[in-house]
């Protein structure tokens, strides 16, 4: 049975490699852009702020004597805060609804599918 909604832009294509679209449909629609653009804000800049604020009440703790923290430990954990960042950055682009409408806050529900089509495509750009 043939799949009765529009494919989305980064799915594979039959017929080629415009696949019979004209080539402004093979962009990313501006408010889909927009929403991962917000979600890549939120899931990288707050692990991002969070490793950089270890520091500041790292310095805190210790120069005022409040606590005597190892420097190695400053440094995994806001380097686990930037590493958690990093992973925010994917998130972000691959929990964006491609739909009309928003989705849900987190956006759990759209990881698998767009990992899918993400893997599709990847696939049909290897064969062809």
């Amino acid at each position: 049975m043939a799949d009765p909604r529009n494919p989305l832009p980064f799915e594979p294509r039959k017929g080629g490699p415009s696949g019979g679209r004209p080539k402004a449909t093979e962009a990313i629609p501006k408010h889909v852009a927009n929403r991962m653009a917000r979600r890549v804000v939120i899931a990288t800049g707050i692990p991002s702020v969070m490793g950089m604020a270890v520091f500041v009440v790292s310095y805190l703790l210790v120069s005022r004597g409040i606590m005597d923290i190892p420097p190695g430990l400053t440094l995994v954990s806001s380097g686990a805060f930037f590493l958690l960042g990093l992973g925010g950055l994917s998130y972000g682009v691959l929990s964006a609804s491609w739909e009309p409408t928003p989705g849900t806050l987190l956006g759990f529900e759209n990881l698998r599918p767009n990992l899918q089509r993400m893997r599709a495509s990847i696939k049909a750009q290897k064969q062809g």
